[in-house]
């Protein structure tokens, strides 16, 4: 059987997170937490970077931060995972979807203005499968409202749009290392990243739990205590051990998944009568965090799913819209029509994807896909 995903494993984990289990700080911010913080602030140029124990604790540090209350709305798109909306209603907030557009899956920029409130304080754009929202246009909208970005790039790390890496554009951005990401910190894992230099120090006040003990750590207060609200943010130092061990082989690591997606893009181009593929805009850069095809509708979909897996390969279809979950008719309303989000996410499957995939097992994902199509 061929799998959806392999947690990725370059070698480098167990040296390191034997390092941090031997150390004398393992509950966090200790010397492997540090390396990755410099790595991400190095390599992104952002004002600062966070390690949290997931990209959901990320979020909700950014809507706590934004001093998101009751009865705000914050924008964002339906195509989305459920920690995008929760983060944001567990403060109180409304959330507003807008639609997609069909060909990359990212929320329709041209729609979002006319979504706009006196209520609203965010707008969240989704960087669905590492591929840049049109991030000029929805900072412009932002300028003119007065209204906060915060940049859902859990699938982005190591994408860029106009050259910017996602998750540096807007106010705030965010990060996933969940095992079926293209890193991960041993299963789970996230980042927040900081780009307006007014919220850093409130940021780390919130992730230590409301109080200001990394001021006191870095010697600049003489004892700390709780200053505001917040929770405990902070992953663990095996966590950032494990992370650390892949961020020393991210480019090499992302060479390796644009090689497996460019295979999959020129086998696939042979049945452009059958599926569409994945579109990139020339403005972005993407980081082959996954490789989905959409079938001509829903029952297709279905018909090739349940093929492959006689075949012994593993696809699955992504998310259900928020707008139409049970939660999602209570907490969040959509703005405009549903034009192309549910029609498009019912033709959407992604195909096994992960670092380090061998070229026969790419070969068995090709070969079965070949003919399940040809029977559909």
């Amino acid at each position: 059987m061929i799998p959806f995903n392999r947690p990725l494993y370059t070698g480098n984990e167990d040296k390191y997170v034997t390092a941090a289990m031997r150390s004398a700080k393992m509950s966090g911010d200790g010397e492997f937490g540090q390396l990755c913080h410099r790595w991400f602030e190095e390599h992104l140029g952002c004002a600062k970077a966070l390690l949290t124990p997931s990209c959901t604790h990320a979020l909700e540090m950014a809507a706590i931060l934004i001093n998101i209350q009751p009865g705000d709305e914050v924008i964002m798109p339906s195509y989305t995972f459920v920690s995008t909306a929760n983060a944001f209603i567990m403060r109180g907030a409304k959330v507003i979807f807008v639609d997609v557009r069909p060909d990359t899956m990212n929320i329709d920029e041209t729609l979002i203005e006319a979504a706009v409130t006196d209520k609203t304080r965010a707008i969240v754009p989704v960087h669905y499968a590492g591929v840049g929202c049109e991030m000029d246009a929805i900072m412009a909208i932002a300028t003119r409202h007065g209204l906060y970005v915060i940049e859902d790039a859990a699938q982005g790390m190591m994408s860029t749009y106009k050259g910017k890496p996602l998750g540096t554009i807007g106010h705030l951005g965010t990060y996933s290392f969940h095992e079926t990401k293209n890193y991960t910190s041993g299963g789970e894992g996230g980042l927040l990243i900081i780009n307006d230099t007014s919220l850093v120090n409130r940021a780390e006040i919130i992730r230590e739990k409301g109080t200001n003990r990394g001021q006191f750590w870095r010697g600049m207060v003489d004892k700390y205590t709780w200053v505001d609200i917040g929770s405990s943010y902070l992953p663990s130092e095996l966590q950032a051990a494990y992370l650390y061990g892949q961020l020393l082989c991210a480019t090499e690591v992302n060479e390796d998944r644009l090689r497996t997606w460019k295979i999959y893009y020129e086998a696939f181009a042979g049945f452009i009568d059958k599926v569409e593929l994945p579109s990139v805009p020339e403005s972005c850069v993407h980081n082959a965090h996954m490789f989905y095809i959409k079938l001509k509708n829903l029952g297709a979909r279905t018909k090739f799913i349940e093929g492959m897996k006689a075949r012994n390969v593993m696809t699955v279809f992504h998310y259900v819209p928020l707008h139409s979950s049970p939660c999602g008719k209570r907490c969040a309303a959509l703005s405009g029509v549903d034009k192309f989000t549910t029609s498009e996410s019912e033709k959407l499957v992604r195909l096994p994807m992960w670092g380090g995939m061998l070229p026969e097992e790419r070969n068995q994902v090709i070969r079965a896909a070949a003919t399940v199509l040809a029977e559909i």
